[in-house]
């Protein structure tokens, strides 16, 4: 019998606290995960590159250096997505946390159900994890280089002004210039992208990262309403897109998010 071809769902675990680290290796065990235990920042990192993992956990308080430099730095290497775990629940932690580059916060006590449904919205992403290092896009001859919009006209997939999103790399560009963006602002900039002018809800990008159908109605919490603005901040500061004159994504008041004309300024 041949290898399955299906690459093998693995976290890695990073906690200190031993009963915490048993629990999570309970609910990633039943979600069908090899899972890799560490119990400090290093250690988690050294994991993350060896094992490459799809999902990694983060607590923040560990010894040494803590969980927001260690998703800071698991962003140089690695495009896992990053559950931050801790009992830290002020609207700051929450924000310092995805800045810092976790696609989920969950406080501690969690109730293991609801990490396994932010596990199995995580998979349910329209996205294959590859590890590998993405390849360059070919080079522009002087000829396109020349030619308006050249970007364009080397890549396949989305496109707006001179912002460029390829869904088979998973890699953006504005010009010539490749933006490295954490999973999650990969995904709400390609909903934006697919959308166009319409507007998107938060309620409605929080469903999209949940992997739902168009249409759903599920309930979104306020904290999750609140983790989507906080990802698309993260995402126009990356951009350099600006929130009074903005150049790629502007917001509806009231509403939530939209495309930029492409005639405008």
């Amino acid at each position: 019998m041949t290898e399955a071809s299906t690459p093998a769902l693995v976290v890695v675990i990073i906690e200190d606290d031993p009963g915490v680290r048993s629990l999570l290796d309970e609910v990633f065990l039943a979600a069908g995960f090899e899972t890799v235990l560490t119990g400090s920042g290093l250690e988690g990192l050294a994991a993350i590159e060896k094992h490459r993992p799809i999902i990694t956990t983060l607590d923040i308080n560990l010894p040494g250096i803590d969980g927001f430099e260690v998703a800071r730095r698991i962003r140089r290497i690695s495009d896992t997505f990053i559950i931050m775990l801790s009992a830290l629940a002020d609207e700051s932690d929450v924000v310092l946390g995805l800045t810092s580059g976790a696609d989920e916060y969950l406080v501690k006590p969690f109730r293991p159900r609801e990490l396994r449904a932010r596990i199995e919205a995580l998979l349910r992403r329209p996205r294959v994890p590859d590890p590998r290092p993405a390849p360059a896009p070919r080079s522009v001859t002087d000829s396109e280089s020349s030619a308006q919009d050249a970007t364009v006209m080397t890549w396949r997939g989305r496109v707006h002004r001179d912002l460029s999103l390829d869904l088979d790399t998973r890699m953006v560009l504005i010009g010539q210039k490749r933006i490295d963006l954490t999973p999650t602002e990969f995904d709400l900039l390609a909903a934006l992208l697919d959308a166009k002018l319409r507007v998107c809800s938060k309620a409605e990008l929080a469903r999209g990262l949940r992997g739902l159908p168009e249409g759903s109605t599920d309930y979104v919490s306020d904290p999750d309403k609140r983790a989507i603005e906080t990802h698309i901040a993260n995402l126009r500061r990356k951009l350099g897109d600006s929130t009074t004159t903005p150049r790629y994504i502007e917001t509806v008041r009231g509403v939530g998010y939209r495309l930029t004309p492409a005639d405008g300024p």
